[in-house]
């Protein structure tokens, strides 16, 4: 459980991070980039050396890996631009809502059996979030209209962006990875996204769109080496799980959406409505029914 605890607290921590960066006026994509790099550094320490080597190339995981890597600077960019255009709540709604993707696709991949108590939890996950997540009215407001294409396809890529995320690290882990190679995998995905966001960033440098700042840099510091440790404790936790997937990510999700919700609220004085309280009490429903149905 150590894993779980340890997966939660530090995504937790990572999208609370993001709120501090914007109240202190730090640009969020650099913060992105130099979290990459950091996290590859991090990783390399934990390993004692630089674990990619020339034969790790040939290897199943490898490719895995370089599409992880896309993802997680695609992914967490489309969060951003969704949360700028529609609101955060918006953003969060389509990142949380995500986990039914590798749900899904665990129960259709691996025949892996969802019944009785576990269906209703994982249906109550779904509503819990979107209650959690549901915008109170100076929310949901605009003052900059947004076109009506990308009012649906920003929450659509978010979607699935997320949700194929995870269902690759999930899919990774099970079938090429093993405790051994797990360090080298991770590393790879991070070093893959810090090449291709560097490669973006220093264009942006040139061409003025933005300025370097050193508190870009202690931002990703900041990010990185938890970041780096959430993604560490998911893999074993996805390994080590007394539960099937299609309950562990729910439970990892919900664990995240109900942890951070509540340090929001008591950090930076986010009230919460009713309803966003509903969806509190359901997720702490929804978590024990899918971890604990079958016992039921």
């Amino acid at each position: 459980m150590i894993f779980l605890i340890g997966s939660i607290v530090l995504t937790s921590y990572l999208l609370l991070s993001f709120k501090v960066c914007g109240k202190l006026n730090i640009p969020v994509y650099p913060a992105i980039v130099f979290n990459y790099i950091t996290c590859v550094i991090t990783g390399s320490v934990v390993n004692g050396s630089f674990p990619i080597q020339s034969e790790s190339i040939a290897t199943p995981w490898f490719r895995w890996a370089m599409i992880m890597g896309l993802l997680f600077i695609t992914s967490f960019n489309l969060i951003g631009m969704t949360a700028q255009k529609l609101g955060v709540a918006v953003a969060s709604v389509a990142n949380k809502l995500s986990l039914i993707i590798p749900v899904i696709l665990t129960i259709v991949l691996y025949n892996e059996q969802v019944v009785g108590w576990e269906i209703v939890g994982i249906s109550l996950a779904l509503i819990a979030v979107i209650f959690t997540c549901y915008p109170k009215p100076n929310e949901s407001e605009n003052a900059h209209p947004v076109p009506l294409l990308q009012k649906v396809l920003l929450p659509l890529l978010v979607f699935i962006g997320s949700g194929f995320l995870d269902a690759l690290i999930n899919h990774v882990q099970q079938t090429y990875v093993t405790k051994e190679t797990n360090n080298a995998f991770l590393i790879a995905g991070f070093f893959s996204a810090a090449t291709i966001g560097t490669m973006v960033l220093l264009y942006q440098y040139s061409k003025k769109q933005l300025v370097f700042k050193f508190n870009q840099v202690v931002a990703g510091i900041s990010i990185g080496i938890p970041n780096y440790f959430s993604i560490w404790c998911l893999v074993h936790f996805l390994q080590d799980s007394p539960w099937e997937t299609s309950a562990s990510l729910p439970v990892n999700n919900m664990g995240i959406v109900l942890f951070s919700t509540l340090v929001a609220a008591l950090l930076f004085k986010e009230k919460l409505s009713i309803i966003n309280w509903m969806g509190i009490a359901l997720s702490g429903i929804a978590i024990y029914l899918i971890a604990f149905g079958n016992t039921l």
